[in-house]
């Protein structure tokens, strides 16, 4: 393990991250290294995963809202 010292926190972000280790019921050290590991080692998800998130979140999507025409048109757009 090692040691990191921080500076120059600003004083809002501080109160923020304080906020937060005593809702989650941590230190403030503890909370410091949670966030970091959420952004630097994301937990990788396996592709039954994945699709078990699609499963639960089409029924929630109205067919008519987005149709064929609109995807391919965003595909389009997105490419150079």
């Amino acid at each position: 393990m090692t040691t990191i010292t921080l500076k120059n926190i600003p004083d809002d972000l501080y109160q923020r991250l304080k906020l937060q280790a005593r809702a989650h019921r941590r230190s403030v050290n503890s909370e410091l290294i949670h966030c970091l590991e959420t952004v630097l080692r994301p937990k990788r998800i396996t592709a039954q995963e994945r699709l078990e998130r699609i499963r639960a979140i089409r029924p929630r999507i109205d067919p008519q809202a987005v149709g064929a025409q609109d995807i391919l048109k965003a595909i389009d757009d997105g490419r150079p």
